[in-house]
């Protein structure tokens, strides 16, 4: 059975099923979100992003899922944060978080995404994932973070999220 408490888990040893990302279009008052159409959390409102293909970096991945998505390029990208999730289904996911202060084309509608633009002081959290609320304000304050999750369903379980830090690394200890 999956742990329901993140420190029941050796993080250190674990290995998720999929890498993926996010990435975030940021102007000074709003956000570029997107309604998810299926898959992993269709219908809720979050960042465009998805899974990393083989022989990807994190950032190719985060750059072509925008495109793929919502039909722009986004620029100007910085990695904000990493995210690790643990659903009680035994699913796993490891999330490269970015943030694009710059971008060309002009968002569109496809098969996967409803383009929103959400002003930074009224973002829908009721409509996104319980985790974001918790996080997305650090990435839009260019404060790092680290966080992992336990999820059953939609329904967070459990978390830890380290802001300002990398992912922890293990103690060596003296002989």
């Amino acid at each position: 059975m999956t742990p329901r408490r993140v420190d029941a888990i050796n993080w250190s040893s674990w290995i998720p099923k999929d890498p993926a990302t996010l990435l975030f279009v940021v102007e000074p008052t709003r956000v570029l979100l997107i309604r998810k159409k299926r898959g992993l959390g269709a219908g809720k409102i979050n960042a465009p992003g998805g899974r990393i293909e083989p022989g990807e970096t994190p950032l190719q991945a985060a750059i072509r899922e925008v495109h793929e998505e919502v039909r722009v390029t986004p620029s100007s990208i910085a990695k904000s944060g990493e995210l690790k999730f643990q659903f009680t289904d035994g699913y796993s996911l490891h999330v490269h978080v970015f943030r694009a202060d710059a971008y060309t084309g002009v968002p569109q509608e496809t098969d996967e995404a409803l383009p929103l633009w959400e002003p930074i002081d009224a973002l829908p959290y009721d409509e996104m994932w319980a985790d974001d609320r918790l996080w997305v304000p650090h990435m839009l304050a260019r404060r790092p973070f680290f966080g992992r999750f336990i999820f059953d369903g939609d329904a967070m379980l459990d978390h830890v999220l380290d802001v300002e830090a990398a992912e922890p690394q293990p103690v060596k200890l003296a002989r």
